[in-house]
């Protein structure tokens, strides 16, 4: 599987082990916390993986960006945090750098 296909999934997997970490209450839910537990390491593993192919500093933009817009995404979704429009276009903003990089790397 090539690097940015890894890339990109570890970031898909950093939007769910920190939704799985917000609702672990405190660490003291035991499936959230194994959701959590298993999704941080493969998105870690993940991320060590494509730095072994792509520019760490890329890599790793790439990685907190998607994991970051996913997750406010998904906040808004749920109603956990309110959805405005610059809150929007702020993820938007983060969205399109991530695909900047990827063009430009």
């Amino acid at each position: 599987m090539g690097a940015w296909v890894v890339l990109v999934l570890s970031g898909l997997l950093e939007a769910v082990w920190a939704s799985a970490l917000a609702a672990s209450d405190g660490l003291r839910r035991p499936v959230p916390v194994a959701v959590f537990a298993v999704t941080a390491a493969l998105s870690l593993f993940g991320l060590a993986h494509a730095m072994t192919s792509l520019p760490t500093g890329t890599a790793y933009a790439v990685w907190v960006g998607i994991g970051g817009a996913l997750t406010v995404a998904w906040s808004m979704l749920t109603g956990r945090e309110a959805a405005t429009a610059l809150k929007i276009l702020l993820v938007l903003g983060i969205i399109g750098c991530v695909i900047g990089l990827r063009l430009v790397a």
